[in-house]
């Protein structure tokens, strides 16, 4: 019997200081504050503070721990059925109980909403969920799941009020009502968040931390101008890049603040559409644009050497990681990519729109790609802006013939970057499907302790350089910035896919 998130342990929350909120600043958009809706990192990232899992994980930590739970294992060979046991007293911060009728209620709600937007692809894996009494939940699997807990431990696992939401549709307005560490008191869509601590909280942090206030910025220009004036405490995801080399590279003092500098599986692709009607449904003609990018040229010229080039779908760092597109594409080289479309009988110029959204040096990074590209005479680019509610929407519906969309680690393994987006239920939408590859994912989710795994993950990672849905351009640490009179920065990112403002504090 494997067992996974036995026991419990508390993760210390930042105090101390006058009691003011902690301002932090953020470029992320909240797409939904309704778990069932949402399927992004600036939802998630403030889902987490709101919301409890039945687990989570400590700082650091590639095993997840109990949260809303007291106790989680599975409870046969098969990997089929996970049972955990819920902590007593829960409450929600509106004051109600928290019951296993709750948790049932949230994923079963995931499942039947089926948001396009939503969490479903992490769990595809998921037959039925069962109340047992007011304490006890029973997950049964469709197949074997290694990576189950790892899954229920993100905002995917999120448990809201059942007497509050919504059974069949998503809850409409800007109300949360979770169990987590904050409370949510204001929110304005785009603007702020203000969130202070959950008295009713009982869970993995040890007690709710210092009140905080959530800035969004348009954009990572003016959340830069804010930083000079000071005017934030905070600055989390994301600084243009060229700000973030001179506070992360050391050209200056730091007199007055602080960076944290994380490894973090952030990452960043850009996705075909293969669909019928798509000029990129050809292989020919996405090995072609592989063959003639230049990654080195994109993480110089636009991101000032604040990311690094990304050679595989499974970024540096974590288990499973290989080199397939540098494998295959060893340098740009355009007359490759000619006799690729010419072997195939594709005529050049190949022409087709590229989409991109809200992030640091989006717009340069797409004009950078379209002028390789063009550079070698085969393609023709359309490049456009659309704002992140429709970019999303529009990439869900086939809309864009290519897209460039960051990808940030659900959890610290290496499924978080196979079976979402690679997946029969796939988060891309881009059409992809190869049954190979579904086999070898549902392998890889076999495999305990999870180490097992790399060799599979190695395995999709040398198809998926044959197929090219997508072609992997960077990974990047996360930068923290912060006053030197503020402490817990750096726990707002550590690669678990955790936003902990709850360990933040004043000195």
């Amino acid at each position: 019997m494997t067992a996974a998130a036995l026991g419990g342990c508390s993760l210390v929350s930042g105090d101390g200081g006058d009691g003011r909120p902690i301002t932090v600043g953020t470029t992320d958009v909240v797409t939904t504050l309704d778990p069932a809706g949402a399927y992004d990192a600036g939802s998630w990232a403030l889902f987490g503070n709101l919301y409890q899992s039945l687990l989570t994980f400590a700082p650091g930590s590639a095993t997840p721990v109990p949260d809303a739970a007291s106790a989680c294992r599975f409870t046969d060979d098969g990997l089929r059925t996970y049972t955990c046991r819920l902590r007593e007293g829960l409450k929600f911060a509106n004051g109600h109980d928290l019951t296993a009728r709750d948790v049932k209620f949230s994923f079963d709600r995931i499942l039947r909403i089926r948001s396009d937007q939503g969490p479903g692809p992490l769990l595809s894996t998921l037959r039925s969920v069962t109340a047992d009494g007011a304490d006890t939940v029973t997950f049964r699997l469709r197949s074997p799941d290694a990576t189950f807990p790892f899954k229920i431990a993100t905002g995917a696992g999120s448990i809201v009020d059942s007497t509050l939401y919504p059974a069949d549709r998503l809850r409409p307005g800007d109300a949360a009502d979770g169990s987590g560490p904050y409370r949510l008191t204001s929110y304005a869509a785009g603007a702020s968040a203000e969130l202070t601590p959950n008295d009713h909280y009982r869970g993995a942090v040890g007690k709710p931390g210092h009140p905080v206030t959530v800035a969004y910025f348009a954009d990572p220009g003016a959340m830069a101008a804010a930083w000079r004036k000071r005017s934030v405490d905070v600055v989390s995801r994301q600084l243009p890049p060229a700000d973030t080399a001179r506070l992360s590279l050391g050209s200056g003092d730091r007199k007055g603040f602080r960076v944290a500098e994380n490894a973090s599986a952030n990452t960043r692709f850009l996705v075909f559409n293969l669909r019928d009607g798509s000029p990129l449904k050809d292989v020919a003609v996405r090995r072609a644009i592989a063959a003639a990018l230049d990654r080195e040229a994109l993480t110089r010229d636009v991101h000032h050497r604040t990311v690094e080039p990304l050679y595989s779908l499974i970024p540096q760092g974590v288990p499973g990681h290989t080199t397939s597109f540098y494998d295959r594409y060893r340098r740009p080289d355009p007359e490759e990519a000619r006799r690729l479309l010419t072997a195939a009988g594709v005529r050049a110029p190949v022409r087709f729109r590229l989409a991109y959204s809200k992030g640091a040096a989006t717009r340069e990074e797409a004009a950078v790609l379209k002028r390789q590209l063009e550079a070698t005479g085969l393609f023709r680019i359309d490049t456009e802006y659309v704002e992140w509610k429709t970019f999303q929407e529009g990439y869900a519906r086939g809309a864009y013939d290519a897209f460039c969309l960051s990808w940030i680690a659900d959890f610290p393994d290496a499924d978080t970057f196979t079976s979402p987006l690679l997946g029969p239920n796939s988060t891309l939408h881009s059409g992809y499907t190869d049954e190979r590859v579904a086999r070898l994912i549902r392998r890889a989710e076999l495999s305990s302790p999870r180490e097992r795994a790399a060799e599979t993950y190695r395995t999709i990672q040398r198809i998926v350089a044959e197929d090219v849905p997508l072609v992997p351009l960077w990974q990047k640490k996360e930068y923290v910035v912060s006053k030197d009179t503020v402490s817990g920065a750096q726990y707002l990112s550590d690669g678990t896919g955790l936003w902990r403002l709850w360990r933040l504090g004043r000195m």
